[in-house]
């Protein structure tokens, strides 16, 4: 039986997939009615599911009832690619936080299955457990990795 997260953010992505440039606006209570789950539900899946790091943009729109505008970020050179990653990525990331880019990078098709095992297993924490920077240092390696494939 699939988790009320997963058949909420699978709806989402449908949506997004439906579209043609990408966009969805949505109204959190409603879509908590759809489900019948409380909107904060909703907030949990868009705050974990949709992150920039998983290759999405969420805004808020108030006022007229207010929606929530779920964007993904299609990237239309290697050159936005690599900027756009590296600002995801910044100066520090948790090895949890370059999965979900990997992830991301391989769901895409930027990057195949193999570079993908290959860079997880680079920047896991036993790899760099002796950096007292392993964040920082993850960070770098991602970085470096992710010019090399994508330039």
């Amino acid at each position: 039986m699939a988790r009320i997260s997963d058949v909420i953010e699978n709806f989402i992505k449908d949506m997004i997939s439906e579209e043609e440039k990408s966009i969805v606006s949505i109204r959190r209570n409603e879509l908590a009615d759809k489900f019948s789950c409380a909107p904060s539900q909703i907030n949990y899946v868009l705050s974990t599911r949709f992150t920039y790091e998983k290759g999405y943009v969420i805004e808020s729109k108030r006022g007229g009832g207010g929606c929530i505008v779920i964007k993904r970020i299609n990237y239309h050179d290697n050159r936005e690619k690599l900027k756009l990653i590296g600002d995801s990525i910044g100066n520090s990331i948790t090895y949890n936080g370059a999965l979900s880019i990997l992830n991301h990078l391989k769901e895409i098709n930027l990057i195949t299955k193999r570079e993908y095992e290959i860079m997880k297993i680079t920047l896991n924490d036993r790899t760099i457990a002796s950096s007292d920077y392993k964040n920082e240092l993850r960070a770098d390696i991602l970085k470096g990795m992710l010019a090399i494939i994508l330039s």
